[in-house]
């Protein structure tokens, strides 16, 4: 099959769709799907001649809805919500209620970063700057200080990554000691430095116009920042160690 007709059969017609549902959800029928449409908890593509076009997405968003609507008995504008905070990252409230919540591997502390921790998780989540705050134990000044001192650019977005939310929750925990933002500048002028660095090994890879050279670079960045990191850990043990005679 040619790459055209790979791309033409990654979507599904409506029917297909009620097809695969119906296993798991007998009761469900095109109209139930139409409505879920209309009430914007879906939004399948249009083909030119007007039919939908449903994505894998799609299909596991519906599957999503329907087991809230079946197992949970959560009304259409509850897991609307659901779906928003999973839009943005999140994981949705529990059945008990409450707000979204950071997936915790992403605010997990234990131990340096690997290189199979350099993937998109960070750059999926959108917080709100008062959700930022709450996930790291930040007062409004402090993530001003944050951003005043370059180590959190504020976005333009009105949301925050799951990168802001590391840096905020590292910079709270080492405030602990009497460290500060202002203390930090530093950090932000050497990430700035290993970023140009790292830049002359992948950009010749990212100007090739094939995917497995865009692969290859984003492996190489995943390596480098993590090989990155047990430099710098190492060099500052080491340094700490020889200062206090151990």
């Amino acid at each position: 099959m040619s790459p055209a007709g790979t791309s033409a059969r990654a979507f599904l017609s409506i029917g297909e769709v009620l097809g695969q549902l119906r296993t798991d959800f007998p009761d469900v029928t095109i109209s139930k799907i139409r409505f879920l449409e209309a009430e914007g908890l879906i939004e399948p593509d249009r083909s030119a001649s007007g039919y939908r076009k449903f994505s894998r997405d799609d299909v596991a968003r519906l599957r999503y809805v329907l087991a809230a609507q079946r197992d949970q008995y959560l009304p259409l504008r509850v897991i609307k919500e659901h779906l928003e905070a999973i839009d943005r990252g999140l994981e949705p409230p529990d059945v008990s209620g409450g707000a979204p919540r950071v997936p915790r591997a992403l605010v997990s502390t234990d131990g340096l970063p690997a290189a199979d921790d350099f993937g998109t998780d960070a750059g999926r989540v959108r917080l709100s700057r008062k959700e930022l705050l709450t996930e790291a134990g930040l007062e409004d000044d402090a993530l001003r200080a944050i951003e005043q001192y370059g180590l959190i650019a504020r976005p333009s977005s009105g949301y925050y990554d799951g990168d802001a939310l590391l840096v905020a929750t590292t910079v709270a925990e080492m405030s602990r000691f009497g460290i500060e933002a202002r203390h930090l500048r530093s950090y932000r002028s050497a990430a700035d430095r290993e970023i140009g660095l790292f830049e002359q090994v992948v950009t010749p890879m990212t100007r090739q116009r094939n995917p497995e050279a865009r692969v290859r670079a984003q492996e190489t960045v995943r390596e480098l920042a993590a090989l990155s990191i047990r430099l710098h850990a190492t060099l500052v043990r080491a340094g700490l160690r020889s200062e206090l005679g151990g």
